[in-house]
């Protein structure tokens, strides 16, 4: 059991450390416009030698960058609570609060990802065809599979489609 809650633990940990990593990068999205590769992330866009920031309210980025915000709190506290239950910290006896946390982290993860990437590809697929995804956005999708994978260790995803 423990080496699980080790395994997990250790997936949640860099699972988290992708996520700060995609989410403060702007490489989640390269085209190539008049000759020049540019790049955006979730609070800018790149020209060839200027980055500036995006002053205008775009509803998808604002919900990804909502939802990254929320699943990188969630992370947080999701590894504080593992560590805590880890270790058996007294106030875990009685409700396992990772489980929780897990679920919250995994879903604003999911959905943050999921959205990015229906708008992209619904807005730029259509419209232009020089564009792909670039390494921030991959490293959000690698973080998806690590946060599975850590609440897989713990057994949690599987116990609800158990039948008792």
């Amino acid at each position: 059991m423990y080496s699980f809650m080790g395994g997990g633990l250790f997936c949640a940990g860099v699972g988290n450390i992708l996520l700060i990593v995609s989410t403060a990068t702007d490489y989640w999205m390269q085209y190539r416009q008049s000759n020049n590769y540019m790049h955006q992330g979730l609070w800018r866009y790149c020209m060839p030698g200027k980055c500036f920031t995006h002053n205008v309210s775009i509803a998808h980025l604002d919900a990804t960058r909502a939802l990254m915000i929320l699943s990188l709190l969630a992370c947080f506290i999701g590894i504080i609570i593992g560590i805590m239950a880890f270790i058996h910290y007294s106030s875990f006896d009685r409700f396992d609060k990772t489980f929780a946390a897990s679920i919250l982290f995994f879903i604003s993860l999911l959905l943050a990802m999921a959205v990015y990437t229906g708008v992209t590809i619904n807005y730029f697929g259509k419209r232009y065809g020089n564009w792909r995804f670039s390494w921030s956005y991959i490293i959000g999708w690698v973080s998806v599979v690590l946060t599975f994978f850590s609440e897989n260790q713990t057994g949690y995803p599987v116990a609800l489609f158990k039948k008792k």
